[in-house]
């Protein structure tokens, strides 16, 4: 069964919308700076998404707007409104913040007291986004939201197209989002891996990742419901594959064999061969393991003749919203023919045996893969087609 993308959601640093984003690809713009969100005594940039006012809930709450913003986006470029009705719809969002009794507030008047107050026990339960864009649509159909590091966003797309694909619903609404948060700040700083500077995806001289926020979510429909709507195809999801290398909890496996099994797996659901592959937007965190073990899977199968970049640059990590977020900008490159060159990216490293694209490259064909990689040795790839011109519009 054929799985469609009808509609597409998505807020970074990059910016809020298509538009803004395909801008800041060409002008290679890099929307980064210190925290303003929250204090904090970490200098390392962040990208924040500025000027955000779109509030349906708490501004407390701001992972939940962030994924309701890009949900109702996505409706929207999928010609349905708020409200759906009579279609079954699936619900996978992917998040780590959201999912993280993360008030600090709380724990320091519980261990100051002895005691405190359950607001923030609320807030926490507040943010389960399945649940919450469930009531936000006013619809009933499967939901889960999707807990599993980095890797999140991409593994709720592929559960979405899992139900799809067992007919459990006609259409699904998957992606990620994750706000900027002073919990994972302080773990990521005290895992030593944020950068004092912008970050450099698989350059020679990279020492770390800047992390970011926001949403990306996929409007994913079978065949018979698009035709009944007469909705509009902007891709197709042919592939997915997850694994876990069972090997460390924040460090890859140094072999990458868990993340070669994924894309392999993506692959051979997509019945594409390696070599039908036009580009790669892979997970690329600018961190020394992960490009040293991603680009190493890469180069193994794929060799040097498939371009590939790390959006991570434009839009910092923005944990469990980056799988969705980059399998939306991987078919916003697929509709125009060309990747940005891989912001931070100056010089290669001779150990990876690749290097990303260093300028805006066009490609030719009409695949993308697209990889995510999270702690606890978490790996999802996506392969995603560009449609051909007869079924564009069905």
């Amino acid at each position: 069964m054929k799985i469609y993308v009808t509609g597409l959601g998505l807020v970074s640093a990059a910016g809020k919308g298509e538009e803004e984003t395909l801008e800041t690809f060409r002008t290679g713009s890099r929307h980064a700076g210190p925290v303003t969100l929250f204090s904090s005594e970490i200098s390392s940039p962040v990208f924040e998404v500025k000027n955000f006012d779109r509030h349906y809930y708490s501004k407390r709450l701001r992972t939940v707007n962030l994924c309701l913003a890009a949900v109702e986006d996505a409706l929207k470029d999928g010609g349905l409104g708020r409200e759906i009705k009579g279609l079954r719809v699936g619900v996978a969002l992917g998040t780590t913040v959201g999912s993280i009794l993360n008030d600090l507030d709380f724990y320091r008047e519980y261990r100051a007291a002895g005691k405190a107050s359950m607001a923030a026990v609320d807030r926490y339960l507040q943010g389960n986004l399945a649940s919450i864009v469930h009531s936000f649509i006013k619809t009933e159909g499967p939901a889960i939201t999707v807990v599993n590091a980095c890797a999140s966003g991409a593994d709720a797309v592929g559960i979405a197209m899992s139900w799809i694909k067992s007919g459990l619903c006609d259409l699904a609404i998957a992606g990620g989002a994750d706000e900027m948060n002073r919990v994972p700040l302080c773990g990521f700083g005290s895992l030593g891996i944020l950068s004092e500077n912008l970050c450099q995806p698989f350059d020679a001289a990279r020492n770390g990742l800047n992390l970011g926020e926001g949403a990306g979510v996929l409007l994913l429909e079978n065949e018979k419901s698009l035709r009944s709507r007469g909705a509009r195809v902007r891709a197709l999801i042919r592939g997915y594959g997850t694994s876990n290398d069972a090997h460390h909890l924040t460090s890859p496996d140094p072999e990458g064999n868990g993340l070669a099994r994924a894309i392999t797996e993506a692959l051979q659901e997509a019945e594409i061969e390696a070599s039908e592959v036009s580009f790669i937007n892979a997970h690329g965190t600018a961190t020394r393991d992960n490009d040293l073990v991603e680009g190493r899977v890469l180069h193994r199968l794929f060799g040097t003749k498939v371009p590939f970049l790390s959006t991570k640059g434009y839009t910092g990590h923005t944990l469990g919203a980056a799988g969705g977020l980059e399998a939306a900008f991987s078919i916003l490159a697929l509709e125009e023919g060309w990747i940005p060159g891989s912001a931070g990216f100056t010089d290669g490293d001779p150990e990876i045996l690749l290097a990303p694209a260093a300028e805006r490259t066009f490609f030719e064909g009409g695949f993308a893969l697209s990889t995510s990689l999270g702690f606890g040795g978490c790996n999802a790839a996506l392969v995603i087609e560009r449609p051909h011109e007869e079924s564009s519009v069905l």
